[in-house]
């Protein structure tokens, strides 16, 4: 490791350098990649990838040129787009932004069940048509909620909905009673049993070959009638065609959906059209400022590099996931 570390940042292509990077222009070498050819040139050297794409190829295509890479950061929960077998076979440390999106994906996941509970979006529907239509709405406080994913934005999204009198319960690989933040934390094994319980199915769960469409015609099928799902996981989770199915029908009373199959959506996708349906463009935890926040998280990971101390928020490769939050 040198005294100023190779870092090469990927981008969106044709994109500028993040926010809250500068803070590092006397301590490490940083070169923009927003293309192929980009990364091409810099990989053989580079000793850090960080990488802001949360969707690109770009680390997988130019992987076999990488000679000196120690760490990889996802500037994102997810970390799809820099785990694939031969980065998880490597002696490469992976680390992502845990932490950062979780408190404004659970304001957004609140906001969405409002929506729908105080049927908002007729309202402002009706405005727009200068129509007064006097409405009854329901209370959110006593409804039943099913997170399905006990991370760190599960439990946010959690304790949250507990806050506005929410009955949460978990979905996770294992078992936890006496769960701090849902109470009680039930394996992925029992899922179908319980979405029958649940008005609202929030999926926050990471994309992994167990959760790949997890959600199919017989778990949309086993959801009880009119209830609503929400999607901030990732779209690759739910079976599209099933979903499309189960809103047209009027079994489900209705879907806010952050995260897709194919990003953006099509604009024939029929989706769009559905009025039972928010559509939303992977935007959940965006807030204000997220940049800035992105950027100082990572800055203070490469301190801890340059001086070898453990990194935050390290990824256990193999379940795709940060245990703890920290290297162990």
């Amino acid at each position: 490791m040198t005294d100023r570390p190779e870092v090469a940042v990927v981008v969106h292509a044709g994109g500028r350098m993040p926010p809250g990077l500068d803070a590092l222009a006397d301590e490490a070498d940083l070169r923009l990649a927003g293309t192929s050819a980009e990364l091409t040139a810099v990989m053989p050297t580079a000793e850090v990838l960080a990488v802001y794409d949360f969707a690109t190829t770009l680390v997988r295509e130019c992987w076999p040129l990488a000679e000196r890479v120690g760490w990889i950061h996802a500037a994102s929960a997810g970390v799809d787009a820099v785990l694939f077998p031969e980065t998880v076979a490597a002696d490469v440390v992976v680390t992502n932004a845990r932490g950062v999106f979780d408190d404004a994906i659970a304001e957004y996941v609140l906001g969405l069940v409002l929506l729908f509970a105080k049927d908002l979006h007729t309202t402002v529907h009706l405005q727009q048509r200068r129509t007064w239509r006097h409405r009854e709405s329901e209370m959110v406080a006593g409804s039943r909620m099913l997170v399905v994913g006990a991370g760190s934005i599960g439990r946010a999204i959690a304790r949250l909905a507990r806050r506005a009198g929410i009955d949460v319960e978990g979905i996770a690989r294992r078992e936890r009673q006496g769960d701090a933040d849902f109470g009680h934390v039930r394996p992925s094994s029992e899922l179908r049993d319980r979405l029958a319980d649940a008005d609202v199915v929030v999926i926050a769960a990471p994309l992994t070959d167990e959760t790949r469409r997890m959600f199919g015609r017989e778990e949309l099928a086993a959801m009880r009638p009119g209830a609503r799902l929400v999607n901030v996981g990732r779209g690759a989770i739910v079976d599209h065609e099933a979903l499309v199915e189960a809103l047209r029908s009027g079994r489900l009373g209705g879907a806010a959906l952050d995260v897709f199959d194919t990003e953006p959506l099509p604009p024939d996708d029929p989706l769009w059209e559905l009025p039972n349906v928010v559509v939303s463009p992977h935007m959940s935890g965006d807030f204000v400022g997220w940049e800035e926040t992105l950027g100082t998280q990572f800055v203070e990971n490469l301190r801890r590099w340059q001086r070898g101390q453990q990194l935050l928020n390290v990824i256990d490769k193999q379940q795709r996931r940060s245990p703890a939050g920290r290297a162990p």
